[in-house]
């Protein structure tokens, strides 16, 4: 047993440098767990690495979420020698090779929580005005192009960019009426009880009508993102938009649907949207295979609808419509979505093959769902995504869903 002393080691120095780093890397550490840690290292001793690790987990550790990220930080900081070369390394822009393992999401954060940039750097003299109004052209000019750009031809670093953009989205909701109600300021409908109680503090003499009003919330939000091979890569960008919706002010409930439903809510609870998105990656085990859009929408409708449709929700269904039906399954899809439609306020429809401007409901499973949605838009870029939020602000204009007939010389999109 090896008790903590002050000495060569300082190890409770270094404690306290590791809680500073996990704080900087985002996890919310607090001088008493730091206290506490110490505290504990007192009582317990170290025994071992295990017990080492099992002591500072225990202390400095507040949530699930960040144990992933808590035990990255433990391994790098604790035992590499070669720490500081491995994690500047980290930080220099490298060629990501097609094989072996990729890097965790939160050691670049590490990296930069570990090494942070020198504030004392010389600044870097200021260009020519000249320069510098070319130079804002042309980066407007990148911006419109990446808001424009399919997420299907994105390259790796337009990719991270468009995350990036994504992330200043400001989400506002439309606020829907509730059956309760709250006190108000203005005049409108009496609030008697309020009223009484004010007249039994004043002798019971009507000084003033007290009055209430109805109250308002942002109406929940359900998203069912299609994560089947041709919209895996939209989904994965839209799991992104689910993940900053449910840290905006709505109640949001997100399901993935490929040959089978999966609920992802709590996947998508980590504050970190790589994390979050990565998580929904390894936990479903049908990413890219096939489509049963109909099946799922079933298992929807007869196990989740009665518990997260109510409050007047809104259902963001994200899928392009293509599975291979007959009558009696283009039957069967048109009734899960009749039934999906009336057990919620609005049903929006996010299919990324509006992209093409000859796009025509061709399919037997596009036209069977059409009908029986309230919007039908595309989601295939950044700034699809921009004209959503408008949507669930309810700054954009009532809008059906397109059923026109197909032409025979119509693009099948």
């Amino acid at each position: 047993m090896l008790p903590l002393q002050q000495g060569p080691g300082h190890l409770a120095e270094n404690v306290t440098h590791f809680a500073r780093v996990l704080r900087a890397a985002g996890m919310p550490v607090g001088s008493d767990r730091i206290q506490l840690a110490l505290q504990a290292l007192q009582v317990a001793g170290l025994q071992g690495r295990r017990d080492f690790h099992a002591v500072l987990s225990a202390c400095l550790l507040g949530r699930i979420e960040h144990r992933e990220l808590f035990d990255q930080a433990f391994e790098l900081f604790w035992r590499d020698p070669d720490l500081e070369g491995r994690m500047r390394a980290l930080l220099l822009p490298q060629v990501q090779a097609k094989e072996g393992p990729q890097p965790a999401p939160e050691n670049r954060r590490l990296a930069e929580a570990l090494f942070p940039p020198n504030p004392q750097e010389p600044p870097q003299p200021p260009p020519p005005a000249q320069q510098l109004e070319l130079d804002a052209a042309l980066t407007f000019s990148a911006r419109e192009q990446l808001q424009k750009a399919d997420f299907e031809t994105m390259s790796a670093d337009e990719w991270r960019q468009a995350q990036r953009l994504l992330a200043q989205l400001r989400v506002t909701f439309a606020p829907v009426r509730t059956r309760r109600s709250m006190r108000a300021s203005r005049p409108g409908r009496p609030d008697w009880r309020a009223t009484l109680q004010t007249m039994a503090r004043h002798g019971g003499e009507l000084w003033n009508l007290r009055w209430r009003q109805v109250r308002t919330k942002p109406p929940p939000i359900v998203v069912l993102a299609d994560i089947s091979g041709s919209m895996s890569r939209y989904s994965r960008m839209l799991l992104h938009f689910a993940h900053l919706l449910g840290h905006a002010d709505a109640k949001v409930e997100s399901f993935v649907f490929g040959t089978r439903l999966t609920r992802t809510t709590r996947l998508l609870y980590s504050r970190d949207p790589d994390v979050a998105v990565a998580e929904v990656v390894r936990a479903v085990q049908d990413w890219s295979g096939g489509t049963r859009i109909a099946q799922c929408l079933h298992e929807f409708n007869h196990r989740w609808a009665r518990r997260v449709l109510s409050g007047n929700a809104t259902v963001l269904l994200i899928t392009d419509g293509l599975e291979a039906c007959d009558g009696g399954d283009a039957g069967s899809l048109a009734f899960e979505m009749e039934r999906l439609h009336k057990s919620c306020r609005e049903l929006v429809w996010l299919n990324p093959l509006l992209r093409f401007s000859g796009f025509q409901p061709r399919a037997a499973g596009i036209r069977s769902m059409l009908p029986h949605v309230d919007r039908f838009m595309s989601a295939h870029n950044l700034q699809s995504l921009a004209e959503l939020v408008q949507v669930l602000g309810g700054s954009a204009r009532p809008q059906r869903a397109r059923t026109t007939t197909p032409s025979p010389t119509a693009a099948a999109g």
